[in-house]
């Protein structure tokens, strides 16, 4: 058996990121065409931090996203007659439904904030990330002050 070498040895060290000590910067992402599954994914990751070099699972080591014109995401194939979002309002015979298209002219942060939700790790931390995640309907936001960069989908 080869001898084990130490990465240490190498010149190399894994560096983890501490809670408080990453700089929070801000991500705009136009959503006019782009499919909602995509648009997720791709918000998701930004949102864990996972598209940085010091991406540590237990820190909130990702940026804040601002989601414009959540009104034009996409929507392939008939999933918006056919696809349908439904949830219980806790009376008896009260469960409710409404096609994605329905919901996409409503209430168009739902439908993009619960995209997002599914693709995120199912714990704590998870919930903190989501609170980074502003969606607007419109092409205008009003975070200005944060100068965003440009996301690119």
């Amino acid at each position: 058996m080869p001898p084990r070498i130490d990465a240490r040895e190498l010149g190399r060290t894994t560096t983890l990121a501490k809670p408080g000590t990453v700089k929070k910067s801000w991500r705009v992402v136009d959503a006019e065409g782009v499919p909602l599954g995509r648009l997720a994914a791709e918000v998701a990751q930004v949102l864990m931090g996972k598209h940085r070099p010091e991406y540590t699972p237990h820190v909130d080591t990702g940026e804040g996203v601002i989601v414009l014109n959540a009104t034009k995401v996409g929507l392939t194939g008939r999933k918006a007659e056919q696809r349908l979002k439904m949830w219980y309002s806790k009376y008896p015979g009260g469960l409710r439904t409404q096609t994605y298209g329905q919901v996409r002219e409503n209430k168009p942060d739902v439908l993009v904030r619960d995209a997002v939700r599914r693709m995120m790790p199912k714990n704590r931390l998870s919930r903190v990330m989501l609170k980074n995640l502003d969606i607007v309907s419109g092409a205008e936001h009003d975070k200005a002050h944060l100068k965003p960069t440009e996301l690119k989908i």
